[in-house]
């Protein structure tokens, strides 16, 4: 178990000290913020300080920290070290510059500091992108919180779509979706996430301490099991990809730039957007944790293994049976609460692109129903075609990573304009430009290349990248 203590306590010490630093980097100051300035009773409503970084904790908590998690474990104890360094040096300064960014420009969302800070094209290609894989997020968060609802409650294990419980559930899912996209911000989500997300830290909490009670059988980290992954599946580049939330995730810009426009003070910044990350982060190692030692004991079946069936498997070892369904609950509410975001984040994405306020009912529809429509074609196409899941999965999880990239430029452009230091967020930017890199051209998603060949081509375009930027910050200087 030393080396989970060591990772949490990286994780403690991280926000602390490097959070307090990337602060200081970019300095928070008095100015009044687009939750005051621009305040319209939809999108920009003034929060507190506590209500604003639950409900961003609970946008930024999908399945990531729960799947990503118990896929990464697979990989062995050092997942337990890699998560919380690359949530401290990578993913929080992702969530911070975000959410900065966007309070310093207006509320603007992702593609618009794109837009600003990398240039048209750039723009043009991640307004797609983003597109794309907020409508892939929301889809898959139906029916996995259908799918999760349904096993537990009515013990169903067949999720066919012709199932009335099943259609039903994913039905009311979808409702609500639309209702949390189209109501002010505060009626709704404002209103209700701050309960559901200690909901999430509780039922994450009674896991832990099923730890303590029940005992747990971790694996310390060592040269010998430094990759133990049943399918030999390489650290670099496939555990960065695997385990996104709670390490590093692109749709976090997404999320941080909606809450960038409910926020009363720069200086909250480091609590709403890094420290909601680091608290994500503890919440995937100890799902890792929880699934190291279910998996070590062999009581997960061979077919669900790194699936989120496996969800249920942990809640009934480590909670008492009377409480097991809390937690499955709990964790029933991370994909509701992420897909509805990720809805409302593309509906304020496409609004800001087209230039269409939002404060009338009827501009918000004209956005909605053609993305609700989206939604429900991959929704069939999905559960009618096999292994439908894993695909999407995996193209989510790419265009996931890859859009951390232009967010992490477009931080490190305006700290270079800025006369600041850019090394903090550069590293990481280089660093997921060679993992996704790697990844799409060494997978069958992609080019199907030789791993070697892929890391080859990847470190050609992390080449390319860092020429872009010096370019970029030589010219906005």
């Amino acid at each position: 178990m030393i080396t989970f203590i060591i990772g949490f306590f990286i994780l403690i010490f991280g926000y602390i000290f490097y959070s307090r630093f990337v602060e200081r980097t970019f300095s928070p100051d008095e100015r009044e913020t687009p939750a005051h300035q621009a305040q319209d009773g939809i999108d920009f409503v003034p929060m507190s300080k506590n209500r604003n970084a639950l409900i961003h904790l609970l946008n930024i908590a999908g399945m990531g920290p729960i799947i990503g998690a118990i896929q990464g474990i697979l990989f062995g104890p050092i997942a337990f070290i890699l998560i919380p360094l690359g949530c401290i040096f990578a993913g929080g300064v992702h969530d911070y510059f975000a959410g900065m960014l966007s309070m310093r420009n207006n509320g603007a969302q992702i593609t618009g500091l794109i837009h600003k800070y990398l240039g048209n094209k750039a723009f043009h290609i991640f307004m797609i992108i983003v597109s794309i894989m907020l409508l892939l997020l929301a889809t898959v968060f139906v029916y996995t919180a259908g799918d999760l609802f349904v096993e537990r409650f009515f013990g169903i294990k067949e999720f066919v779509i012709t199932n009335p419980l099943v259609l039903g559930s994913y039905i009311v899912i979808l409702c609500y979706f639309i209702l949390a996209t189209l109501f002010p911000i505060d009626k709704i989500i404002g209103k209700f996430y701050p309960i559901l997300g200690l909901m999430l830290i509780l039922g994450t909490g009674m896991v832990l301490i099923g730890f303590f009670i029940n005992g747990v059988n971790l694996q310390n980290f060592s040269l010998t099991n430094y990759n133990i992954h049943p399918n030999h599946l390489p650290i670099i580049p496939m555990f960065f990809m695997t385990v996104s939330c709670g390490l590093l995730s692109g749709f976090h810009s997404t999320q941080a730039t909606i809450i960038s426009r409910t926020v009363n003070h720069e200086k909250d910044g480091r609590r709403i957007f890094y420290g909601m990350m680091c608290l994500e982060s503890l919440i995937a190692i100890i799902w890792a944790a929880a699934a190291m030692d279910v998996y070590s004991l062999n009581q997960v079946p061979q077919n669900i293994i790194g699936t989120v069936n496996v969800v249920n498997i942990i809640a009934n070892k480590f909670v008492p049976l009377n409480l097991a369904f809390l937690v499955t609950l709990a964790i029933i509410i991370l994909p509701i609460t992420s897909g509805d975001t990720a809805l409302r984040g593309l509906r304020i994405t496409i609004a800001d692109a087209l230039h269409l306020e939002q404060k009338k009912i009827i501009n918000r529809l004209i956005i909605v129903i053609p993305i609700v429509i989206g939604v429900l074609s991959i929704l069939i196409w999905a559960k009618t075609n096999a292994d439908s899941f894993s695909m999407i999965w995996r193209y989510f999880t790419f265009f996931n990573q890859l859009i951390a990239i232009p967010t992490l430029c477009c931080a490190t452009v305006y700290l270079a304009n800025k006369g600041k230091n850019y090394w903090i967020t550069l590293i990481p930017a280089l660093f997921y430009v060679f993992i996704t890199m790697s990844f799409i051209f060494s997978e069958k998603i992609g080019f199907n290349l030789s791993l070697k060949y892929a890391e080859i081509i990847g470190l050609v375009l992390t080449a390319v990248v860092l020429i872009y930027l010096l370019k970029k910050i030589k010219q906005t200087k």
